[in-house]
């Protein structure tokens, strides 16, 4: 496609001539792949990275397997208008749905696994920083209290009881009806500090915090670096992390954050059948499935499930680890299926999905799913990106295996 030529500001452009001129103007070069019998522009190019803006200080919430804000970014700002809604049925940390409520959209946010809602709810209505310390005051901390299950090999006899008094007074108050938004927001934080790397973190030296070793892995861990759990301060931890997460906050963001919580929706309802959504509703949906094997996103958070006190057997029955590509195919096209009937005529859906195997390039699979359920393929979109540590701890490694780019397939509804 040739660059679009006009003297219209972007920003008063039709939706996707808006986006291809932002496209052009940073576009590398462009071919034409077959998908299906399909002939799709394939675009390369530097179109979202960190060069181009610092990500908000509030997306620093630690999840497996989540791309950067600048992607749903890129995609919202072009295609969507203030106070459209904007959906995400992996929600995981929540990247696309705090994006869009940071942009002052309406959001609806779908993950299976009930610790997205505990990590993304929280951030659109984020408490002040002297409002998180008064209550942490107020929180009893008892002592000489033990968890129901081992975690000596992660954590000192006094900070095992902090967590516990944390886990004990929080799920109170939820059980109760009495948890606000104070709550929780240090039940999101203290969720994420529970294990990590480093002295930020509630735990002895363990993996990064997106994901949990087992207590069997996490003692190799201590035996291999002559380790033993010491006391951390578990409120200093979480002020330190709120201070953090609040820093970028503007009376600009918190008014649009409270626009989005208003009206957001939480739900977790399997991808393929969310009877919630209103057909012809969503403006535009950003999301990133899970990649076939790669992640185990249940057997990855057991230690958040055990703090939040939800049941491992029913997380681990309704988070799906599919091994082949043809179950994953067929699940996405139950999802594209739905995302269609929920899709506004002339919307829109930007699907993420990266390089998971050196022989398989998902966007390739993506198409034809996307045209069969009823949408049009506008194109696929690539942007190069830099592996991070964490990616090569978990078994990434930058043109050998693994996603070496962000590859989203852009489809819009058009009805015939």
């Amino acid at each position: 496609m040739s660059p679009i030529k006009t003297k219209i500001p972007r920003e008063k452009l039709p939706f996707f001539e808006r986006l291809m001129a932002e496209v052009n103007y940073r576009l590398k070069k462009v071919e034409d792949i077959d998908c299906g019998g399909k002939s799709i522009p394939r675009y390369f190019g530097e179109f979202w990275t960190s060069k181009q803006r610092q990500a908000h200080s509030l997306h620093e919430i630690s999840y497996r397997a989540c791309f950067k804000p600048q992607l749903p970014k890129f995609f919202i700002e072009h295609l969507s208008n203030q106070g459209d809604v904007v959906y995400d049925p992996f929600s995981g940390r929540g990247t696309t749905i705090l994006e869009a409520a940071l942009l002052g959209r309406n959001v609806i946010s779908n993950d299976i696994n009930p610790l997205s809602r505990i990590l993304c709810e929280p951030r659109l209505s984020p408490p002040f920083y002297e409002e998180i310390e008064t209550r942490l005051r107020e929180i009893p901390m008892l002592e000489n209290v033990e968890a129901d299950i081992d975690l000596s090999m992660f954590y000192d006899k006094k900070t095992e009881s902090e967590i516990i008094s944390l886990r004990n007074y929080l799920n109170q108050r939820k059980e109760a009806n009495e948890e606000d938004a104070i709550d929780r927001w240090i039940r999101m934080v203290a969720t994420n500090r529970l294990s990590g790397h480093s002295a930020g973190f509630f735990s002895v030296y363990s993996l990064p915090p997106n994901q949990a070793v087992s207590p069997e892995s996490q003692r190799k861990i201590n035996e291999r670096l002559q380790q033993q759990p010491e006391y951390r301060d578990t409120r200093t931890i979480i002020l330190k992390k709120s201070r953090a997460l609040l820093n970028d906050v503007t009376l600009f963001d918190r008014e649009n954050l409270n626009f989005a919580a208003k009206q957001a929706r939480f739900l977790t309802s399997d991808a393929r059948e969310t009877k919630a959504i209103k057909a012809n509703s969503v403006q535009i949906t950003v999301t990133s499935p899970p990649f076939l094997d790669v992640v185990n996103y249940a057997q990855d958070n057991w230690l958040r499930f055990w703090f939040n006190n939800i049941n491992p057997e029913v997380a681990n029955k309704t988070i799906t680890v599919v091994k082949t590509i043809e179950e994953w195919s067929a699940i996405m096209f139950g999802v594209f299926r739905e995302l269609y009937r929920i899709t506004k005529p002339q919307g829109f859906v930007a699907f993420e999905v990266g390089e998971v195997k050196r022989s398989i390039h998902l966007d390739e699979f993506v198409v034809p799913l996307g045209i069969k359920a009823g949408f049009t393929c506008l194109g696929i979109f690539v942007n190069s990106q830099q592996f991070t540590k964490t990616s090569k701890i978990w078994g990434v490694e930058n043109n050998v295996k693994g996603t070496n780019s962000n590859r989203i397939v852009l489809f819009r509804k058009i009805e015939k």
